[in-house]
């Protein structure tokens, strides 16, 4: 988009001439006038915006790959950190999945690194009966995994109450806040919210997976 400058419209007389009356009044001067260059400023955070739309719908996706269709899947690497980088700059709160967070802190190698840890984790997950992948966050933000069996066991835990809490199941969520990047929620009911607790990647979601099943990361 094109902002004018205050000034572009402003009129500076170069040159006059005269244009003959045909009523024989007085000659009317005409005055020519200099426009002074558009400035553009694009606007920074609506290109951001259009960055991570997906083309076409992800919400019936089974797994992170399935959504990876928008502009910071595709653009060449160096370009999408580019732009990211600019938008923060400019002090915009913008969305990014938890890979871009990380390439631009240089915490991890390349995007494609980021896509196998998203792939092996549907690995793990995608086959292993009550896992379902949950894709309909918003436009750059990370997608998750949800243990379903564990909702109707918090519920379970709450009774009668159920009704009046928020029930959370057990969640595993892509992470840029350290580099095993998985953290999990244990499923929950109520106020406050869990605490997330970091797991040191795909091995030891697979490690974990029974203990997370059955609600419990002590054992």
């Amino acid at each position: 988009m094109a902002v004018a400058d205050p000034d572009a419209l402003l009129q500076r007389p170069t040159s006059r001439t005269t244009l003959p009356d045909r009523a024989g009044i007085s000659p009317v001067p005409v005055v020519s006038a200099v426009i002074r260059p558009i400035r553009v400023e694009p606007l920074l955070a609506l290109e951001w915006s259009r960055a991570v739309e997906p083309t076409g719908p992800i919400g019936a996706a089974r797994r992170p790959s399935q959504t990876r269709r928008a502009w910071i899947h595709r653009a060449p690497e160096s370009d999408v950190v580019s732009l990211y980088k600019r938008v923060l700059a400019t002090g915009a709160q913008v969305t990014a999945p938890w890979w871009l967070r990380a390439l631009a802190q240089d915490r991890l190698q390349s995007r494609m690194g980021g896509f196998a840890i998203e792939d092996q984790v549907s690995e793990v997950l995608d086959r292993r009966t009550g896992w379902a992948y949950m894709p309909w966050a918003g436009p750059g933000e990370d997608g998750y995994w949800e243990y379903v069996p564990s909702e109707l066991d918090a519920e379970l835990e709450v009774g009668l109450a159920a009704a009046a809490l928020t029930l959370v199941p057990t969640t595993v969520m892509f992470t840029d806040r350290h580099q095993g990047w998985l953290d999990v929620v244990l499923a929950h009911a109520g106020h406050p919210t869990v605490d997330p607790s970091p797991l040191a990647g795909p091995a030891d979601l697979r490690g974990k997976l029974q203990l997370l099943e059955n609600g419990d990361l002590s054992g």
